[in-house]
């Protein structure tokens, strides 16, 4: 009978909680990264490139550095694999699922798949994530988040506000927390929106 192939499931995650996961290995090899109850082989990402190395020759290698504003992550593809990366460039919003490895205590992905996404996808990436999570409203993590959000604004002032998107995808907090600090300071007049998603500093 033939035997059947089971394939992990691939988690979606930040890259933040992969550089925080444990690894367990098996000898050399990463067996799994623990990740609160969950044992994580495969993963689904998606981030920005900010940086592609490729070794073209008898030794072919090819490197991704991938950034979703919670921490950096490298891909890593060797042999004919490194065609994977072709088309991609500095600056692209990509979605990875692949395989985690390790080497020399560094934790980094071999991809299965590799597509191209639009920027906004990382957004869409963050709310499905922040979604899954349990909720809390700790008093001391939203007066942090206030002057955070306040401290962004002022920051942006020169260059004509910023935009709320950006400010979602900075902090660590969902983006119904975000929205509603927000809102409390529209209302403080504090904050005002010149236009909708825009925000400039009143005081």
């Amino acid at each position: 009978m033939e035997q059947q192939f089971k394939r992990n499931v691939a988690y979606k995650y930040h890259i933040s909680s992969l550089l925080t996961g444990k690894p367990i290995l098996e000898g050399e090899r990463i067996k799994f990264l623990e990740i609160g109850d969950k044992h994580v082989v495969r993963v689904n990402l998606i981030a920005n490139v900010v940086d592609k190395y490729i070794q073209d020759g008898e030794k072919k290698f090819g490197s991704l550095t991938l950034d979703d504003a919670t921490g950096q992550i490298k891909a890593k593809t060797f042999g004919d694999d490194i065609e994977k990366f072709e088309g991609l460039n500095q600056g692209d919003t990509v979605q990875i699922i692949g395989l985690l490895r390790s080497w020399n205590n560094e934790i980094y992905l071999t991809p299965d798949i590799l597509k191209k996404k639009d920027p906004s996808f990382l957004l869409v990436r963050k709310l499905e994530i922040e979604s899954n999570k349990p909720k809390s409203q700790d008093t001391t993590k939203l007066l942090a988040l206030k002057d955070g959000i306040l401290e962004m604004v002022k920051n942006a002032e020169k260059d004509g506000g910023v935009d709320i998107e950006k400010i979602i995808l900075q902090s660590k907090e969902s983006p119904h927390t975000i929205n509603e600090e927000i809102k409390k300071l529209l209302e403080d007049g504090l904050v005002y929106e010149p236009r909708p998603g825009k925000l400039r500093w009143l005081g």
